[in-house]
């Protein structure tokens, strides 16, 4: 069935308290997307930020990201008193995210919800504790020994800290004690909100696709848990890092510095790491889209210290073994392979071989300055059923603002071969070039659906500052941009005939609600 979906990172909702949470605004969203005749709610990781405020660097794989705590939800449970959080500074500006804000006040708020979550429900809470302790205990320990060290990353630690001396951990678990029951605690009352939303999600009819970083940070509960499954040095540093070589949108490539695998160490085992980790998101989520997929085909090894990736080379990954193993333990699984950029014929074979849909990107067909520009795969004819279609992804400008930004002989290409035209907006006409396409799945940005610039792109890839702050104002999931979405969803046959049948009038659309509005 040929189905559309959003792409809205959560941080991107609007509220009151300095970013969007898992509360109202993103039930609202729901209702939004089901009125539209959408079928997928893409999201960004949904894990805690560590420097730089990338969800693609986190603290955690497992872990729930604390500032998507919504707190009007805990005051509804008596979790919190409205006072506790009203009038505090959560940023000035209520378009972009203010991470510094939300670093200073939200935890002072949180710790009071812990306090009345330990005393109002503590069987709920021990219960949590136990059925997640495979990784949970770890990172809540790395927490309280960070917070304990002012924040201070990792790789800075003591020694016996940082390799996990025995005695040590029992000395900081001991002294640390309030500090690891608070983060067990901020855990679970993400998960419970995180529960209802799946849940309010599915009585709609709305699929939540994921997203997982196929590297974790070098100052994460990940690595410091498991370094046996590390390139790591006997200091745990990393021998080399991760990153993407130079192309046409940068001269000295992507210099990300994630630590490596040590895929030698994982295949003796089985590859249960990696099992654990997609297992337990694909509990989170109906589908999980996985970063940088052309990693586990080869991978781009920098040397540690260097300023740039221009001098890494090309290391072999572990092919579709990983995969084989992963169908073996629990299944079939409903994956996207982020497979963009560099892609080889042994990488088109591992997609193949996997059956995964890929992705294919509109903004790629045209844009000179990219590596595979004028491959005709990214061209809307040649998208196969099995694949996910794009105008552009969180790491792309927004369809109006690549419109403006892109080359002049790229962008009247563009506009030719889609018929572009300023009446209807030229946003909406890139997106009708994917919703027409053969792919199974069309997702589009909601800045996008907003017709929005370059003011809106999520992130600039090898660029720090003004990344993820982007969010959406008050008001913005109308009941009219409902209508006229659910329309141009009925006329390429992507929602089901049945639906197909309702009205798509702006008063035949639920009106999402908001407090806000």
């Amino acid at each position: 069935m040929r189905r559309s979906g959003i792409l809205m990172p959560m941080t991107a909702l609007p509220s009151p308290w300095g970013v969007g949470t898992l509360g109202a605004e993103a039930r609202a969203f729901v209702d939004f997307l089901s009125a539209a005749g959408q079928s997928v709610w893409q999201l960004l990781p949904i894990g805690p930020t560590s420097y730089g405020d990338s969800p693609y660097q986190s603290f955690s794989s497992f872990a729930g990201n604390p500032y998507l705590i919504d707190l009007d939800d805990l005051a509804e449970e008596g979790l919190l008193e409205p006072g506790e959080y009203e009038g505090r500074f959560w940023g000035d500006d209520p378009a972009r995210v203010d991470y510094g804000a939300l670093y200073e006040g939200r935890f002072d708020v949180l710790r009071r919800a812990v306090e009345r979550l330990e005393n109002a429900r503590a069987d709920e809470l021990r219960a949590f504790c136990e059925r997640e302790s495979a990784w949970l205990d770890d990172y809540a320990l790395f927490m309280a020994i960070k917070g304990d060290h002012g924040g201070a990353a990792l790789s800075t630690w003591e020694p016996g800290l940082r390799m996990r001396a025995p005695e040590d951990l029992a000395v900081a678990r001991s002294e640390l004690a309030c500090e690891v029951r608070f983060w067990k605690g901020v855990q679970c009352l993400f998960f419970r909100q995180w529960a209802r939303l799946r849940a309010y999600a599915r009585e709609h009819g709305i699929e939540l696709m994921g997203d997982l970083p196929i590297y974790v940070a070098e100052d994460s509960a990940d690595l410091w848990a498991h370094p046996e499954q590390f390139q790591l040095d006997e200091d745990l540093r990393p021998r080399e890092v991760a990153g993407c070589p130079p192309d046409g949108f940068s001269d000295t490539g992507q210099l990300w510095g994630n630590p490596l695998f040590a895929w030698e160490c994982m295949v003796e085992d089985g590859y249960a790491w990696w099992i654990e980790r997609i297992s337990y998101q694909l509990d989170l989520y109906d589908t999980l889209r996985i970063d940088h997929f052309r990693g586990f085909d080869s991978y781009f090894a920098i040397p540690t210290g260097a300023a740039t990736a221009a001098g890494g080379r090309w290391r072999k990954g572990p092919g579709k073994a990983l995969f084989q193993a992963l169908r073996f333990a629990v299944g079939d699984v409903s994956i996207v392979a982020e497979d963009l950029g560099y892609l080889t014929p042994s990488v088109r074979q591992l997609l193949d071989d996997t059956g995964f849909p890929g992705m294919k990107v509109l903004e790629f067909a045209f844009d000179t300055r990219d590596s595979e520009a004028g491959d005709d795969t990214y061209l809307p004819f040649a998208y196969p059923e099995n694949s996910v279609a794009y105008v552009g992804t969180h790491d792309n400008d927004t369809a109006l603002g690549w419109l403006a930004n892109a080359p002049a002989p790229d962008t009247r290409t563009a506009r030719e071969y889609l018929r572009l035209d300023d009446r209807e907006g030229e946003g909406w006409g890139m997106m009708r070039g994917i919703w027409a396409s053969a792919s199974e799945l069309a997702v589009v940005q909601m800045q996008d659906v907003l017709e929005l610039g370059s003011e809106a792109r999520i992130n600039t890839p090898s660029t720090l500052g003004g990344n993820w702050t982007w969010r959406a104002r008050p008001g913005f999931a109308s009941r009219s941009l409902a209508a006229r979405l659910r329309h141009q969803l009925h006329l390429y046959h992507r929602i089901p005939a049945d639906e197909a049948r309702v009205a798509t009038a702006a008063n035949g659309a639920a009106e999402p609600t908001s407090k806000e509005d």
